[in-house]
């Protein structure tokens, strides 16, 4: 069975920080939108979900085992775990094997992110250095394809308040940057 991950499992040296060390096959599913949102108020920031609707994420499917399974359960307690059918999935780079089940963790309670509990770069900066991994197309169409860029957003580069932070350099800031700025959702 696949896990989609589509926040910072884009990124492969987040995904080690997690024990996650197999391939990652980039793809986007139809049928989902990505937000920034608040999942509960013990967050001290803002992180990525997904929700069933007329919109597509890019992300990677992970192949898991059932005791893998088990560990995300618990890591995404919060979110709900459903199966995305493999008609929906639309492949990048290579094709996958679409007798595997694919699950993602999703909410519907999307509640918009504050100045106590905003976006953080640090957050930021990891998922899209884990686009990046892919194609600087790649990354793009995350920017342009999340909803709630308009949120509070604090710049945590000097101290990061993610702490699963990874694979990010400062060669990464310049070229974030400037895919956000060129985005007209980043720019709503």
């Amino acid at each position: 069975m696949y896990i989609f991950g589509y926040g910072s499992l884009l990124n492969s040296s987040s995904r080690r920080l997690t024990g996650q060390t197999g391939p990652a096959i980039p793809v986007i599913i139809h049928g989902l939108i990505r937000h920034w949102t608040l999942i509960n108020d013990s967050y001290l920031l803002s992180p990525l979900a997904v929700s069933i609707g007329s919109g597509q994420v890019n992300g990677v499917l992970l192949k898991v085992d059932e005791h893998t399974l088990n560990e995300f359960d618990k890591r995404e307690a919060g979110y709900q775990r459903i199966e995305v059918k493999t008609h929906k999935v639309e492949t990048v780079e290579e094709e996958i094997d679409r007798t595997l089940t694919i699950w993602v963790y999703v909410t519907e309670n999307i509640i918009a992110p504050t100045i106590e509990i905003p976006i953080v770069q640090s957050y930021v900066d990891t998922v899209i250095a884990g686009c990046l991994e892919v194609s600087e197309n790649f990354a793009q169409h995350f920017v342009e394809n999340t909803k709630g860029w308009h949120h509070p957003l604090e710049n945590d580069r000097n101290q990061p308040k993610y702490t699963r932070l990874a694979g990010v350099t400062s060669a990464h800031h310049e070229l974030i940057d400037d895919l956000l700025l060129k985005s007209s959702a980043y720019s709503n």
